[in-house]
């Protein structure tokens, strides 16, 4: 508030900067359990932050809509109510020929503005990010595979609380209102069918729920990372681009840079992006950004890593974390990224997980 000696209009000439609480700086853990016990607060903080998110029921109610036999896998096509305020579809691509429970990667799908025609279908989407698909490159690697459609993407494309009367951007801002009007987050929202869709892969008798990775870029990359923070099933994570530290994002006057979805009130208040990373330690966790991504200022990106690599090194799992920021690299997933992604899901799912 104005002090009685300053003038209203004197205020509002002030930078932002000026009016603000002090950053909250990161402090390195000294030992493996001052981290633990920080770790149960950020996760609390975290829970509170999203919101007054619904409880999940022990297993969603799949409905299988249709399967196809893909030559080398099958691919299933699936759909579940969240209970709340929408139906959730999604697609299973499970290999043929497997003798025992396999591995499992749950696939994120990015952003990028593709409303109706990302979503899911982009891991089955030629090309992308390497030529032939996502899909057909784990199933051959004998992992099963599961992604569903975000809000807002692709068949979930206008069927917000404004009908199909909006899509794209619109409808994601009206989503993001109604959930604030009931106190909770689209975020959260986001997360919480994401975690519907972990259990249903868990369930799944193809699948050994003990060696379940995930990976995404931009806003796939995002959920990755925030998924694998709350969810102790996600055993090896991969984020490519959108390590976004949110006071450098600030710094940098780039908060356009991401869309409203991705929001979640009050986080600056108790720290920064670095201490919900960090929250992934001692499972496997690999990032790879570009120095150029104008939606993660590299500096940001720095300290997020160098925070996280301090978790685990208290913690002498200073191996299952990797971090690589690319020169001269924008907001990309290049062909050298994927073959790391690759490599990260393979050494941490394909290997005994006892005590991990």
């Amino acid at each position: 508030m104005p002090s009685m000696t300053e003038s209203a209009d004197s205020v509002g000439t002030r930078s932002y900067h000026d009016i603000e609480a002090p950053a909250i700086e990161w402090e390195a853990p000294r030992t493996g359990a001052e981290w633990q016990a920080r770790r149960r607060t950020v996760v609390r903080v975290l829970r509170r932050a999203l919101g007054a998110l619904p409880a999940r029921p022990r297993l969603p109610d799949v409905e299988t809509v249709s399967t196809e036999d893909a030559g080398t896998c099958r691919i299933e096509r699936f759909r579940f109510h969240n209970g709340v305020d929408a139906t959730v579809p999604g697609i299973l691509v499970i290999p043929h020929g497997l003798r025992s429970p396999a591995p499992a990667i749950q696939f994120l799908h990015q952003h990028g503005g593709h409303y109706g025609s990302g979503g899911k279908s982009e891991m089955l989407r030629d090309g992308w990010p390497v030529e032939g698909t996502a899909a057909e490159a784990l199933t051959r690697r004998g992992y099963v595979v599961i992604a569903i459609d975000a809000y807002c993407f692709g068949e979930r494309s206008g069927h917000g609380p404004g009908g199909l009367r909006e899509t794209g951007a619109a409808e994601e801002a009206s989503l993001f209102k109604t959930h604030l009007w009931r106190g909770r987050t689209l975020w959260g929202m986001m997360l919480r069918d994401e975690q519907m869709a972990l259990d249903y892969l868990c369930s799944r008798p193809e699948v050994d729920a003990t060696r379940i990775g995930t990976f995404g870029m931009s806003m796939g990359s995002t959920r990755a990372w925030w998924l694998a923070a709350l969810d102790r099933r996600i055993r090896a994570t991969v984020a490519v681009a959108c390590l976004t530290r949110y006071q450098e994002l600030i710094s940098a006057g780039a908060p356009a840079a991401h869309g409203i979805y991705y929001f979640v009130p009050g986080i600056l208040r108790h720290f920064d992006s670095e201490s919900i990373v960090a929250c992934i330690a001692p499972r496997a966790l690999l990032t790879l950004t570009g120095d150029s991504d104008d939606g993660s200022p590299a500096s940001g990106v720095r300290k997020i890593n160098a925070a996280v690599a301090s978790v685990y090194d208290v913690l002498g799992a200073s191996d299952r974390f990797r971090a690589v920021v690319y020169a001269r690299t924008g907001h990309v997933f290049t062909d050298e990224m994927w073959a790391e992604t690759l490599a990260w899901l393979d050494r941490h799912l394909c290997m005994a997980l006892e005590g991990r």
